[in-house]
């Protein structure tokens, strides 16, 4: 089957918005993942010339193409998709009310996704509850929190600090690190990771 059978065309119509918002968000997630168009055609299955047509908002996607272009940006095809009611959130943005929840293995930590699909940079907000902490772990990348409220413990390669609110931190990831509340107010803080973070699939 061809690549035009995939997409709907719309030679000879004015772009929809809908995708519009749709190919840069496309092209937003191939640009963070430095894929020149051709490597993601390739991967995704589809023509350099689809490919372009979907970034430029003059395609629909269909299903049989969303699938294997989702699979080949590692995201999920919901990631793909712009609301018209999720406009303003669109590439560059995520509204207060519409972060995604973070899996947490850790007991009194919740985590919220910050960032937008497309951002290199991981932003979460993280909430630790009294009590609340993880083990030593260490991970590649980078990170950097700011204590937005409350105070916090942080273990970096041994050494102890005590963070309170408006205290700042950055340290190399491979370094073992560990955090945890000992007081009896939540702490909330404001972290940013170098390494993308694993969203939970939907339904999940």
């Amino acid at each position: 089957m061809s690549d035009a059978a995939d997409v709907t065309d719309r030679a000879g119509r004015d772009p929809d918005e809908a995708d519009i918002r749709v190919g840069r968000r496309v092209r937003a997630l191939r640009l963070a993942r430095n894929l020149p168009l051709a490597d993601l055609a390739a991967r995704a299955g589809i023509s350099i010339g689809a490919l372009s047509q979907i970034e430029r908002g003059m395609t629909s996607l269909r299903v049989r193409v969303m699938w294997p272009l989702a699979a080949a940006l590692d995201v999920e095809p919901s990631a793909l998709i712009v609301a018209d009611d999720e406009a303003e959130n669109d590439l560059y943005c995520v509204r207060a009310g519409r972060r995604r929840p973070l899996p947490v293995q850790s007991e009194g930590i919740a985590k919220d996704l910050l960032s937008p699909p497309g951002a290199v940079l991981t932003g979460m907000m993280v909430v630790v509850e009294p009590g609340g902490g993880t083990d030593a772990y260490s991970h590649s990348g980078h990170e950097f929190g700011f204590v937005a409220e409350g105070e916090i413990e942080l273990t970096v390669d041994a050494t102890r600090y005590v963070l309170k609110a408006g205290d700042s931190f950055a340290f190399k990831s491979t370094l073992l690190h560990a955090f945890r509340n000992t007081r009896p107010e939540r702490c909330s803080i404001v972290w940013v990771n170098s390494q993308k973070a694993k969203e939970p699939r939907d339904g999940e």
